[in-house]
């Protein structure tokens, strides 16, 4: 049945033709223009590269890898950090029309092995710290005959990398190369992050990745000098897009964070233009603001709190689309300059015409009002690896706290008949490598892509994302429920609870798995507690129990915890829980805590 259209937005006609037709050619053009500006940069400022002096080490990479074989329509695997020798490996590999694709850091060898499998890579880039993820997996792959290792000195099966810039191809001829590569030619393949089962290759041609270049400047500009911090993960799409693509596309400086660890002092060294970011890193930063201030001297503290009221008022008159009096203006301007400015200023989330994005999952609504209170307008989108990122964005200057914007210009979104969003536009992936089936299921024969994702849509077309369709969990009274809205309100309700995993599908009553911030574990057990079994405590278990019933407060009866679990500490990233990204596996937590699961239900979780 043809699913009922509820908004769209198509103007494809109307984007101007400012790329170039592939991501290679973009990039030449990025040397011709603005070559002497500075590209690549590290945090220690032992690498300062010019664009010029970029396409020095990308010809030169390209040339070896030439004489190594690669050729048109081969896949090459690079298993390397952020940092500039990705940026060369991405490009030299694309300048042969070849494919690259990144595999995430975390991963065994046992999960690189079908990731080699599905893109028949023969060859892998890597650094010395990834190389025996890298050979374990070769033991099972043995068609993964070259392993070039940026670090060298890796003994036998391995190739220094600089000798493989050193011993390029006599006559190879990078620029006919490069004018070689079409648009339909594929650009990378991103490997989804397997939530819901094995993970799958996801083609990108040239044609999707200039698609989104040009799409995203209605909303967000990219300029050359401008500030790029490169920091999630390359394997993923919106680091590839937006912190690696149309940097080089624009000719902006990209300063590499190969340590998340570290990455607050990275923003705060680097001060970038734009800052995106999943929702926990935004959650703990929030955290810590909230933390300083509540060291501060008790008059200051009150005044503080006080300034985020107003600001607050401010920010739920603005979005009610209501005036704000002069007064409170006035005060709100005073606050900013007095305690919220700073705050901006030490976090390094000061730049001119700084933007700052959340996405992933949606954010809960209260971290985005924090936000916007002290000054940080958080502003989320919505988009898929399939999409090529690309889907729905708040308009400038018209961000709608709790939604995911509207669709953008030459973007089509629309909602089936039960919720599900659907995305068409130019750039929609060619489909999941090796899995016509797999893509038939999520792209019909009209171009339109099934996210999976519910949706609703208000009367002014801005979308809001409910959650996955397939987690949707209907209680065995029939009440139809979010489970990511009520993990939102339990990971928000203080500082203790991490992560959250929500329970309720054909039950009678809902429970959760909690995992526990280790940060403000010892900083709670410092204040309350002189033990270290933390977690196992009935104070520990107390003070969680407050933030649940916090949670609960913000819930209607129905959605309630009821019981909960507390399964130890925080879920790793790359984890058999928690994806590379820090999405939940849900399926895997319900299958590793059943016992737990059915321990809080006791008799009424046969029913």
């Amino acid at each position: 049945m043809e699913p009922t259209v509820t908004q769209r937005e198509k103007s494809a006609a109307s984007i101007p033709p400012r790329h170039s037709e592939t991501v290679v050619k973009g990039f030449l053009r990025t040397v011709e223009q603005y070559g002497d500006s500075l590209a690549v940069n590290s945090l220690d400022g032992s690498i300062r590269l010019t664009w010029q002096q970029v396409r020095e080490h990308v010809e030169a990479l390209a040339a070896g890898l030439s004489q190594l074989g690669v050729s048109r329509g081969d896949t090459v695997a690079l298993m390397l950090k952020n940092r500039p020798e990705f940026l060369f490996a991405d490009l030299a590999v694309m300048s042969l029309g070849a494919t690259p694709f990144s595999i995430y850091a975390t991963l065994p060898a046992a999960q690189i092995v079908p990731l080699l499998d599905n893109s028949d890579a023969t060859i892998v880039l890597c650094e010395r710290a990834f190389l025996d993820q890298v050979q374990g997996a070769q033991q099972e792959w043995p068609a993964l005959s070259t392993v070039v290792l940026l670090e060298g000195g890796g003994g036998a099966g391995t190739i220094d990398w600089t000798e493989v810039e050193k011993n390029g191809a006599e006559d190879f001829d990078f620029e006919t190369s490069v004018a070689s590569v079409r648009p339909d030619d594929l650009a990378t393949i991103v490997y989804t992050s397997g939530t819901t089962g094995p993970a799958k290759g996801v083609e990108l041609p040239h044609s999707s990745v200039i698609a989104f270049a040009t799409i995203v400047e209605y909303w967000l500009r990219y300029f050359p000098g401008q500030r790029i911090l490169s920091w999630l993960p390359t394997a993923h799409t919106t680091e590839r897009v937006a912190g690696h693509y149309l940097p080089v596309l624009n000719g902006c400086t990209i300063t590499y964070c190969d340590d998340t660890a570290n990455i607050m002092a990275a923003v705060k060294q680097v001060r970038p233009h734009i800052f995106f970011s999943p929702p926990r890193l935004w959650e703990k930063i929030k955290q810590g603001i909230e933390s300083q201030w509540a060291t501060l001297p008790e008059d200051i503290r009150l005044e503080v709190q006080q300034a985020l009221q107003q600001s607050l008022e401010k920010v739920h008159l603005e979005q009610a689309d209501q005036p704000v009096p002069a007064a409170l203006e006035q005060a709100c301007a005073e606050a900013d300059a007095k305690f919220f400015a700073p705050v901006r200023h030490s976090l390094g989330l000061d730049a001119d015409g700084l933007f700052v994005g959340s996405g992933g999952t949606m954010a809960p609504r209260v971290l985005v009002e924090f936000f916007h209170a002290i000054g940080l307008l958080l502003d989320e989108a919505y988009g898929m690896t399939e999409s090529a990122a690309l889907g729905t964005r708040s308009p400038k200057g018209k961000i709608r706290i709790g939604t995911v914007g509207k669709a953008q210009p030459g973007v089509e979104v629309k909602l089936a008949e039960d919720g599900e969003v659907l995305i068409r536009h130019a750039g929609i992936m060619r489909g999941y490598r090796k899995q016509p089936e797999a893509t038939a299921e999520v792209k019909d024969a009209d171009g339109w892509l099934h996210t999976g994702d519910i949706g609703t849509v208000d009367a002014d077309g801005y979308f809001r994302i409910v959650d996955r369709k397939k987690d949707i969990i209907i209680n065995s009274f029939g009440k139809n429920m979010s489970p990511s809205s009520i993990e939102g309100a339990l990971t928000n309700s203080g500082s203790l609870i991490s992560q959250a995993v929500v329970v309720g599908d054909g039950r009678n009553y809902n429970t959760a798995l909690l995992t526990i911030d280790s940060v403000h574990l010892w900083a709670w057990a410092m204040e309350h507690l002189p033990v270290a079994s933390l977690c196992e405590l009935p104070e520990v278990r107390k003070a969680v129990e407050e933030e649940v019933s916090r949670a609960n407060q913000q819930l209607s009866r129905v959605e309630q915890i009821k019981k909960f679990q507390i399964v130890g500490g925080e879920w790793a990233p790359g984890s058999e829980a928690v994806t590379a990204t820090m999405k939940i596996r849900r399926q895997a937590i319900l299958k590793k805590y059943a016992d737990d699961i059915e321990t809080m239900y006791g008799e009424e979780g046969k029913n």
